[in-house]
């Protein structure tokens, strides 16, 4: 036993220094200056593989496998880095048998990258869109293409940038990655129990304060986490039993750790990663988004508030005991843990005018400095290099998780811009609706709610709104609209049946059954289905920053009408008067349609 062990600490030491390495990279392209695309992406690419394919590699044959691919990409990354100015100057063709079967190798492990982090429906998406680009001029009908050649094909996505090295690479090395980092660093220390404290101190006393804890604390973590996922594992371990020890309905429990934790994705001022990709996407300035996006996540946690309040008139939702609820010094001083580091990105973003990644990195200079501070504000060298161990850690994992799920989407991306395919889906869009909005959106919103049971969601909304946003702008939509409708819509997945990732973690926590769950989850965010429609039929809604008064009259009137649309869904009342609300709220929500 104590070999194994004196073998676990170098390993650990081992990532640790990779962890380090890869923070040191995505923070040092910020300050360092222009760098080559050519040269960062697949760098970038080079450091996330030993993560994707070594470090929870389980098996022998898995770790054999994993060592070998690692070793092929990394040297396909180095030598395209290295060879940069060359390929640069073959505009996407590939000049010899080598870079045939280096295109060919760097696909298969952008693949199987994708696989092994996430499970194969991603990876089998790309696989289908690389063999349409391949084979497609063999398809009859409108759906065929004229025929790439196969050197033109691969070169373009593997040594161009119009596949692996695209502008969602760009978007993952950039501003995506430096966030991850942040978030890393904030939860390593103080600033996740600094949530819970300012959570229960804010909610804890009320009428089903726990489950209301439950939604403040998910909301704050979630907007830095962007996996719904990881939020229900992390703030449901002390959510969860907190609720069931209160009394609580397991099903209602875990109904509501796996809502609130969806909307965290929607929360700004972070949003998870999909911000990042639809700043690119779109070309809106961040700042831009994060307003658009604010009321319409208000409203979907001010919906699950509600939703909170009908359940605590049928059961007896207790609030938190005076005894369980932290202490007002103990709120102030970690809060603090949080707040500094939020505040510094807010201030540099906002009052100074620099990048987001900009503001992020001395974000993550500020928290890293609060690492070496504890909870009597004392420096704790100790204590802080823990921690710091640890950030890099999850750091290095977590930037690996989403670069490789970026990675693999980007090659479908780039069979779409090859071939055509986007243009051909958004016809047959156009078509299909018969040219009218209404039912485009519908369409849109199932293909989104599909797509987002197979891969995660920041993936299904880059895949959806490639096809789909087009059409949608098209149809009179504007981009950011079209964008956040199909941003909200990628997300509908975690709660709703058959495949529900959040509901799936929430139930096992609190062993109930996860269909109960998920039917419990559906009606406590009812805002998610409701709210990108509405986000439609009252634009004003989304423009904040341009129309303040209108954004806040839109935000009471839809408010009122989700308000109804929850009583009736979950209230006791007879159930004519319960469909009355329902339909009396929806009304309200779609008002705007009709004056």
């Amino acid at each position: 036993m104590e070999a194994v062990e004196d073998r676990a600490v170098p390993r650990r030491q081992v990532w640790i220094a990779l962890g380090a390495l890869t923070v040191a990279f995505h923070l040092g392209l910020i300050f360092y200056g222009l760098v080559p695309n050519l040269v960062a992406r697949p760098l970038h690419m080079a450091l996330i593989l030993p993560w994707v394919f070594l470090f929870a590699a389980a098996t022998p044959v898995a770790r054999i496998s994993g060592a070998v691919l690692t070793g092929l990409g990394i040297a396909g990354c180095l030598w395209i880095a290295l060879n940069h100015q060359m390929l640069r100057n073959q505009y996407g063709f590939l000049e010899s048998g080598f870079q045939v079967v280096l295109a060919l190798t760097m696909l298969l492990i952008a693949m199987e990258g994708a696989r092994r982090a996430i499970g194969w429906p991603l990876p089998l998406v790309a696989l289908l869109a690389l063999l349409y680009g391949l084979y497609g001029q063999h398809i009859p009908g409108e759906f065929g293409h004229a025929g790439t050649p196969l050197r033109s094909f691969l070169g373009t996505l593997v040594v161009a940038e119009g596949g692996l090295w695209g502008s969602l690479t760009g978007v993952s090395v950039g501003v995506v990655a430096v966030f991850v980092i942040f978030g890393a660093v904030l939860n390593a220390g103080e600033a996740g129990q600094g949530f819970m404290n300012v959570a229960a101190a804010a909610a804890g006393r009320l009428r089903g304060g726990a489950a209301k804890v439950s939604v403040l604390s998910s909301a704050l973590f979630g907007s830095i986490s962007g996996s719904a996922s990881a939020n229900v594992a992390s703030t449901g371990a002390i959510t969860l039993p907190a609720m069931t020890k209160l009394g609580y309905p397991r099903r209602l429990a875990a109904a509501t750790e796996a809502v609130a934790s969806s909307g965290g994705q929607i929360m700004p001022p972070l949003m998870g990663a999909g911000a990042f990709v639809m700043v690119e996407l779109t070309g809106v300035p961040y700042s831009e988004i994060m307003l658009a996006a604010l009321l319409p996540a208000i409203l979907y946690f001010a919906t699950v508030w509600q939703g909170l309040n009908a359940f605590a008139s049928r059961y007896d939702l207790r609030p938190i005991p005076v005894e369980d609820r932290p202490a007002r010094r103990q709120v102030l001083i970690t809060s603090g843990f949080f707040l500094v580091p939020f505040s510094t990105l807010l201030i540099v973003m906002f009052a100074l005018g620099y990048t987001p990644q900009y503001a992020a990195a001395l974000a993550i200079f500020t928290g890293l400095a609060l690492l070496f501070v504890d909870v009597s504000l004392r420096p704790n060298p100790g204590q802080g290099f823990a921690r710091l161990a640890e950030a890099l850690l999850n750091a290095g994992k977590q930037v690996s998780m989403i670069a490789a799920i970026i990675i693999c989407a980007s090659i479908i991306i780039g069979v779409l811009g090859i071939t055509g395919l986007g243009v051909k889906i958004t016809s047959v869009i156009l078509s299909g609706s018969g040219g009218a909005l209404w039912p485009a959106l519908l369409l849109t919103a199932l293909a989104c709610l599909l797509l987002g049971m197979e891969v995660p969601t920041t993936a299904a909304y880059v895949i959806c709104v490639s096809v789909a946003g087009p059409a949608l702008i098209e149809l009179g939509l504007e981009p950011l609209q079209a964008h956040l409708f199909v941003f909200w819509f990628a997300l509908l997945s975690t709660i709703t049946p058959p495949v529900c990732g959040a509901v799936f973690i929430a139930s096992g926590m609190v062993q109930e059954n996860w269909l109960r769950v998920a039917l419990t989850a559906m009606a406590l965010g009812v805002g998610l289905y409701v709210i990108p429609l509405a986000m439609i039929a009252n634009d004003a809604l989304i423009r904040l920053s341009t129309e303040p008064a209108a954004a806040l009259l839109a935000l009471l009137v839809v408010g009122a009408g989700l308000g109804g649309v929850s009583r009736g869904l979950i209230g006791r009342e007879p159930w004519p008067l319960r469909v009355a609300f329902c339909a009396g709220g929806l009304g309200l929500c779609f008002a705007a349609l009709w004056v």
